[in-house]
């Protein structure tokens, strides 16, 4: 049976991790993850799940590399406020977890990407009365598929930003 849920951003996440200088990873993630999720547990294929995150609540710790990423270097916030992700096909993938193909859109462009999915978790009550399950998904892409060109050559060799970039969404949901 399909059942609603919305993510709940109070205690959802986007993360990434990309490699800087080509000695070390750099990590970050959003402030805004909002969404709903379509999910029938008996009939998996049948679920759907659209996200949204607010591009400018990036961070990484350091006020200068945020601001350099939100410049039309990277993300270029003014003009591509909102990063995207709309399933298009979801699958079991083992006992208890899912993948999910969908559409990612980063910077106006739009890819196609597969999220490897653990849970949706069993479903509980929270303190307020609220039904709620939650899961977590990771992916790998390359920033240059998505327009995000922007290096620097370092003097030993290499350049200054890796192009795989990882991303991990934790997600809380509370149905609707």
């Amino acid at each position: 049976m399909l059942a609603n849920y919305k993510i709940d951003p109070a205690h959802s996440s986007a993360q990434f991790s990309i490699r800087h200088m080509m000695i070390s990873n750099v990590r970050g993630g959003f402030g805004s993850v909002q969404g709903t999720v379509a999910y029938d547990s008996q009939n998996v294929a049948a679920s759907k799940i659209e996200v949204d995150i607010d591009a400018s609540t990036i961070s990484t710790l350091e006020n200068a590399r945020d601001g350099h990423l939100k410049s039309p270097d990277f993300l270029h916030v003014d003009k591509y406020p909102t990063i995207t992700f709309k399933s298009k096909a979801v699958t079991p993938n083992g006992h208890r977890d899912l993948r999910v193909k969908g559409d990612l859109t980063i910077h106006g462009v739009t890819k196609e990407v597969i999220l490897e999915v653990e849970g949706p978790s069993a479903e509980e009550k929270d303190p307020y009365g609220n039904a709620r399950i939650g899961a977590s998904a990771t992916t790998k892409i390359k920033r240059s598929d998505f327009g995000l060109t922007w290096n620097a050559a370092l003097e030993t060799g290499g350049v200054l930003v890796g192009d795989d970039l990882k991303i991990n969404v934790e997600v809380s949901l509370i149905k609707a």
